[in-house]
């Protein structure tokens, strides 16, 4: 049996904004009626984060929820957890209609770390990042130049960035760049 290997093997960009994979990280993908209160309480209880509302990702440490859409979760695990994790949601929801999926090894998750983040992300992707738009716990899947991705603000100074791990040395690039390129500063 082989070792899991991220996508990126920690790939590193330092800068004022630091480009970085977060390597491996336990993510599972649940489907199902999310007003539902015992899936609510299982993805509450995996990931000790508050259940997100719609556009939003509760996180608390390298665990977390991230509303998908209306009918799906991401829930972010430590990476040695996903198995267990998994178990606990069959047993908890054997009764209820849902999908439950370790996506952890198709993703990819980067980094972005600095006092110009915003800047860098808002030169790659179709979405209003102003402050007022769009604060720490918002959440959007959109696009980063001509991939799928997703991402979220951690802090006023972090973005966590999901994509798929076929691509995600196209991503790093694009974030690497942007942060090279310096801020733009329409948001201060």
């Amino acid at each position: 049996m082989s070792n899991a290997v991220s996508a990126l093997n920690g790939k590193v960009a330092p800068g004022e904004v630091t480009i970085r994979e977060a390597g491996l990280r336990g993510m599972i993908t649940l489907r199902g009626d999310l007003s539902d209160s015992k899936l609510k309480s299982v993805c509450t209880g995996l990931s000790g984060a508050d259940f997100p509302m719609p556009g939003q990702a509760n996180c608390v440490d390298d665990k977390g929820l991230c509303w998908m859409s209306p009918d799906e979760m991401l829930i972010l695990v430590p990476y040695a957890e996903v198995d267990a994790a998994l178990e606990l949601i069959e047993k908890n929801l054997k009764k209820k209609h849902h999908l439950a999926e370790n996506v952890s090894d198709a993703r990819a998750l980067i980094l972005v770390e600095g006092a110009y983040a915003r800047d860098v992300i808002a030169k790659l992707a179709p979405v209003d990042l102003h402050p007022d738009s769009f604060a720490p716990g918002d959440f959007r899947r959109t696009h980063l130049g001509q991939v799928a991705a997703a991402f979220w603000m951690r802090d006023d100074d972090t973005f966590e960035v999901i994509c798929f791990r076929s691509v995600a040395e196209y991503a790093f690039g694009l974030l690497e760049a942007s942060a090279k390129a310096g801020p733009v500063r329409y948001f201060s």
